[in-house]
């Protein structure tokens, strides 16, 4: 499975900052029923490596690991199961490792910089972040101009109210809904909701 594919499964992935407050298993089952299968789990807790394992187990469930920063939280999370990987930003070791690993690699860009980075490194699929303290569709735009080639998974600020406008761009595939469930949700119904409102978007 290429980022590509995972990228078109559904206008949001999930991403989720995991307390324990939930199981991960019924959370992910909620996920996929409601039309969201990939989700991102951000390495960001005590709890998150175990959560990825226990999700990952879950039929339907594409679970990836996100906040990867090195090479050996990429380690870990493939340990763990990740069927991708998500960075906030790009360097030259986790770059070099994501893509030897061979599994898909959705790095974090904000600059162009950023971006000749991964070009150089044969990337062509970047997580734009943070999304909207970075400028928002008006920078996102701007910065995709001399990449037409590009595609992108906006993250960071992101709501229900304002992802079908981020939908509309030509580079943009998807993007990353830290709306749908927070560390402190307990509500399996509530979260439902949410995601079936956003699998629900047009993209």
């Amino acid at each position: 499975m290429t980022i590509d594919d995972l990228m078109n499964m559904a206008p949001v992935i999930p991403v989720l900052v995991l307390g324990d407050e939930l199981d991960p298993a019924a959370l992910a089952e909620t996920l996929v029923a409601a039309g969201l299968p990939v989700i991102e789990v951000t390495l960001r807790t005590p709890w998150a490596l175990d959560a990825l394992h226990t999700m990952a187990g879950v039929t339907g469930a594409i679970v990836g690991a996100g906040t990867v920063r090195d090479p050996r939280m990429l380690d870990d999370a493939l340990k763990a199961g990740a069927e991708f990987i998500v960075s906030p930003g790009l360097t030259e070791p986790l770059g070099k490792a994501a893509i030897a690993s061979g599994v898909p690699f959705l790095p974090g860009t904000a600059t162009a910089a950023d971006i000749m980075r991964g070009l150089d490194m044969g990337l062509t699929r970047f997580k734009f972040f943070p999304a909207e303290a970075a400028g928002g569709r008006p920078a996102l735009s701007a910065l995709a101009g001399p990449f037409p080639e590009l595609r992108f998974c906006p993250t960071g600020g992101i709501r229900l109210e304002t992802a079908a406008d981020w939908l509309t761009m030509e580079a943009v595939t998807c993007v990353g809904g830290s709306w749908i469930a927070g560390p402190r949700d307990h509500d399996l119904a509530a979260i439902g909701t949410r995601a079936r409102a956003a699998a629900a978007l047009a993209y």
